[in-house]
């Protein structure tokens, strides 16, 4: 990874429906344009993102996606109306952004739900994109949301009984994302301080591949539990507030955008199912394959910056 690097720039845009959100802009001013869309939804762009990419290259921006990070109003507030946080609306906010800051054209980097976003965005906007460097590939459909909520429980047994358990006898048989967002919005705080840290608990037991992975220690602050477990539930309750695999039937625009598909062989977060059907009808785009790593190990690292040092080369 590169060097750690400081913002030369950063503000907030009013991005509308009562909502600001927080970016900022690092490396060379006059470098190839790079926006990074961060996974989630809810976690925020911390600074390691920045260290994908040779300050001397890129210009790279970086954002919080709506009510998450430094953008506000924050959804670990239960005042915070999720009703106008959806995909739609970050496409927009990342439009407004981009010509807030005067970019024609730039490429995307994005892991786990922000491989959904950047698919979403990319096909509505493909004269924007000049590359894309994916990791972690998700297209947060129905059946990929069972997955995650359900089916790899065969794997984590117990974890997620325990996940499944902290939901009402007569919701554990059906959505369980949609069943923790009703928690998350509960009137009473404790009860939803229990189902953000219970959700949270699952997240980081469904991640884990071996026992060397590490606890996620952002889990332990409860500001961060909350607004991860809100809007990760708001997303995946509404498959994205996406039609249905649209992303595979548009995934024909984005031929000629030279793309790069970064899968760990043994993530049980989103398998690698997901990102092989992306690469067989996105035309032109390499999947790589990084055999005994996980949803975000560090061979996945190694290979997206790889890929992103090999773009800047190009223009």
């Amino acid at each position: 990874m590169y060097p750690e690097i400081e913002p030369y720039d950063h503000g907030m845009l009013d991005v509308g429906d009562g909502n600001r959100v927080y970016w900022e802009v690092c490396g060379n001013p006059d470098g190839k344009p790079a926006v990074v869309l961060h996974g989630g939804p809810g976690s925020g762009c911390t600074p390691g993102w920045r260290r994908y990419f040779n300050p001397d290259a890129y210009r790279v921006v970086l954002f919080d996606q709506r009510g998450c990070g430094r953008s506000t109003p924050h959804a670990s507030e239960p005042t915070t109306d999720l009703t106008t946080n959806t995909t739609q609306r970050l496409i927009g906010d990342i439009e407004l952004l981009r010509r807030h800051l005067g970019i024609e054209r730039w490429l995307i980097f994005g892991g786990s739900w922000g491989s959904t976003l950047a698919l979403a965005y990319a096909e509505r906007n493909p004269e924007r994109v000049t590359e894309i460097v994916l990791f972690g590939i998700a297209t947060t459909t129905h059946r990929e949301v069972e997955w995650v909520t359900r089916h790899v429980g065969r794997l984590h047994p117990q974890e997620w009984a325990r996940f499944r358990d902290g939901v009402p006898p007569p919701e554990r048989d059906g959505n369980l994302a949609a069943a923790y967002a009703r928690l998350l919005n509960h009137p009473d705080a404790a009860v939803r301080d229990k189902a953000a840290a219970d959700w949270c608990a699952w997240e980081d037991a469904h991640a884990r591949v071996s026992p060397n992975h590490g606890h996620d220690k952002r889990y332990d602050d409860p500001v961060f539990r909350m607004v991860f477990a809100r809007l990760v539930t708001h997303y995946f309750s509404n498959a994205a507030f996406l039609e249905d695999g649209i992303l595979l039937r548009e995934a024909h625009r984005l031929a000629g955008i030279p793309g790069v598909l970064v899968h760990g062989r043994l993530d049980l977060s989103s398998p690698l199912e997901s990102a092989w059907r992306v690469a067989q009808a996105w035309p032109g785009s390499e999947l790589i394959v990084v055999d005994g790593a996980g949803h975000a190990d560090a061979g996945i690292a190694q290979a997206s910056l790889a890929a992103i040092d090999r773009f800047a080369r190009r223009g």
